[in-house]
């Protein structure tokens, strides 16, 4: 039945009253999120009501504009609440309805089918604008919950949709069409700037998607036609940053660095480029461009977080809600700020910029120990343990010629650790088929088996600063206590089992059996030197070889046993030591090592050249 105008104008005013109402409460950026999401809870319960009352007459083509734009702004505050299901059903029934009003019928539930009847039965009608401001919406919950290929079923009328809406029709303009009410209803998001964000992010998404498929050449193309559509600042970067990704997945490193060039340059704080450029630079073995990247990425992620742009207006749906693909968030992920800072300071160290180092291990201790526990709680997992991070600290504190300082830290790791350490580990090979970083049976056991090789650790670092101060016999002390501990752990071979005394921790080595036996080789190497420093040969020669016998990759161990050989007059013994030891080729990188397993920086050393001179002294070269 024919309603009056007096009852469309109310309902149209009263539309238009609610716009406004939502647009000065819920998308302004001053107001917090929880404000902004319970307005547009708000909003979508009024506008839902007021559809309710238009839909309570039957359909008509002369109330039909208010009623898909009333169902338009209701889908647009359930979309922004991620209230996809609602806005979904809103528009199945939307679009049911216009085929009445049309005077036609699709019997399916296939969205696709229905959206393409609804398309073709609005035709050249006024109410062909709406329809498409609502598959506008259905674009966007689609691409929202990440359906592109529902998005590439419809892509003929999408593009249709991109240059009706982008090109000003249905713009909400009184004269736009005719039949219109005389004061056109307001919608809470405008169709061209939601078409224009849809466009941009619907690139990003399908790039990311081709790109995780392995289709980097086809996604590199769209992605740099996308960076030309109009979009703010961060978006435009995004497209950079993901060429970017296809540049380095084609194994073309310098190309890839010119768009993460673009991308910053776009927008500073696209954090995901310097990440991205830092492991390119990595990747180069650009060491110094890699620290400069590290050092950007951290005071980046320390900035206050920043409100999301829009595309001028306010906007309730923004690009976070439409680009959460798994794909596209690996893409973006970047590791926490704590986790960058402690790259950083590793990679100052084993660079030589160890000062430096100190100051960003100091400085991330400091923010573990930071009043904001909740926030380091949540970052905390990704990095080394604690005892680690203080044995790492201490070590690099070695290196800038600081012992006494570095003593403290490991006092700090052995008055926490100690007392847990076991009795008897036996650590067993892993079964067929386990991988070789297969740890402990039970977190309890794997937690015991850390603390008896954090608490070795911190006496071996100990050892190397009595080694700096030439405090030979209290080095030769902190040796041996580092080494009481390491025989607590015993290996059990499944081809050759020898009677092991019953164990408190029994675990599957792997990372585990190798810090043991470099930490086993440096303890009884240097111990070794000690005594060498105190004229003490036999006990050096004991240890030198034991030390050998653990980790016979240790080029400091073998000079050092054949300078002892030397000393005792076993000279070709001594200069078949040496030929030995220069002829060793496996050398475990420095960059693989936990940095307190490194070789200490200071102390005795030993000059190949002058070693090489006594052997031709000797007539064997």
């Amino acid at each position: 039945m024919y309603q009056p105008p007096s009852l469309l104008e109310k309902w149209s005013q009263e539309n238009n009253e609610l716009v406004n109402k939502c647009k000065q409460e819920a998308g302004g950026g001053a107001v917090s999120q929880d404000h902004r999401q319970s307005s547009l809870r708000w909003c979508s319960s009024e506008f839902h009501k007021l559809l309710r009352k238009i839909q309570g007459i039957p359909p008509h083509v002369d109330h039909s504009q208010l009623e898909l734009a009333v169902v338009y702004n209701t889908c647009v505050c359930f979309t922004a609440q991620s209230q996809f299901s609602e806005a979904e059903l809103l528009l199945k029934e939307a679009t049911e309805r216009v085929l009445q009003v049309t005077g036609n019928n699709a019997d399916t539930s296939d969205p696709l089918v229905l959206w393409r009847a609804g398309l073709k039965s609005a035709g050249n009608t006024a109410l062909h604008p709406h329809v498409l401001y609502l598959l506008c919406l259905q674009w966007a919950l689609w691409l929202a919950k990440c359906q592109l290929e529902n998005i590439g079923e419809l892509q003929e009328q999408m593009s249709s949709l991109c240059e009706i809406v982008c090109d000003g029709v249905g713009d909400g303009s009184p004269s736009e069409a005719k039949g219109r009410l005389s004061k056109s209803p307001l919608l809470v998001m405008e169709p061209k700037r939601l078409t224009e964000l849809l466009q941009i992010c619907t690139s990003i998404a399908q790039g990311a998607e081709k790109l995780n498929e392995g289709r980097s050449s086809e996604a590199l193309s769209d992605l740099q036609a996308a960076s030309a559509l109009p979009a703010t600042r961060a978006l435009v970067a995004y497209t950079h940053l993901l060429s970017g990704s296809c540049l380095a997945h084609m194994n073309r490193p310098q190309m890839a660095l010119q768009c993460y060039k673009k991308a910053l340059e776009t927008d500073s704080r696209c954090v995901c480029a310097l990440y991205r450029s830092m492991l390119i630079y990595r990747q180069l073995g650009n060491t110094q461009a890699e620290i400069q990247a590290l050092r950007l990425l951290h005071s980046t992620l320390m900035l206050p977080p920043a409100t999301e742009p829009v595309l001028g207006g306010i906007q309730p749906l923004s690009p976070s809600l439409l680009l959460s693909s798994q794909s596209l968030s690996r893409l973006l992920s970047v590791p926490s700020a704590l986790s960058v800072l402690y790259s950083l300071a590793l990679k100052c160290v084993l660079s030589g910029r160890v000062t430096e180092g100190v100051e960003h291990y100091l400085d991330l201790l400091a923010a573990l120990h930071s009043e904001d526990q909740h926030a380091v709680d949540a970052e905390v997992s990704v990095l080394p343990r604690m005892p680690e991070l203080y044995l790492e600290a201490g070590t690099a504190l070695l290196f800038t010629r600081r012992p006494a300082d570095c003593m403290a830290f490991c006092n700090e790791v052995i008055s926490t650790t100690l007392e847990l350490v076991p009795e008897k580990v036996v650590l067993e090979e892993p079964e067929e088929g386990i991988g070789g970083d297969a740890r402990g049976l039970s977190v309890e056991g794997e937690d015991k088996v850390a603390m008896l090789l954090w608490a070795a650790a911190a006496y071996l670092v100990q050892g190397h600063c009595h080694a700096h101060l030439k405090d030979w016999k209290q080095a030769v002390t902190h040796y041996t206590r580092c080494i009481n501990l390491l025989v607590k752990v015993h290996l059990k071979n499944r081809d050759f089992q020898p009677q092991i005394p019953a164990a408190d921790v029994n675990v599957k080595h792997g990372k585990d059996l190798c810090t043991l036996q470099r930490m086993k080789g440096l303890s009884l190497a240097w111990r070794g030197i000690s005594f060498t420093q105190m004229d003490q040969l036999r006990e050096a020669l004991r240890d030198l070889q034991l030390s050998l016998q653990a980790f016979p990759d240790y080029t400091g161990a073998g000079l050092w046993c054949g300078e002892v050989l030397w000393r005792l007059g076993r000279k070709h013994e001594a200069a078949a030591c040496w030929e030995k030891t220069w002829s060793l080729t496996t050398q475990t990188s420095v960059e693989k090592l936990p940095l307190y397993l490194q070789d200490p920086q200071s102390g005795p050393l030993l000059d190949s050249v002058e070693l090489r001179l006594r052997i031709q002294e000797l007539g064997l070269t």
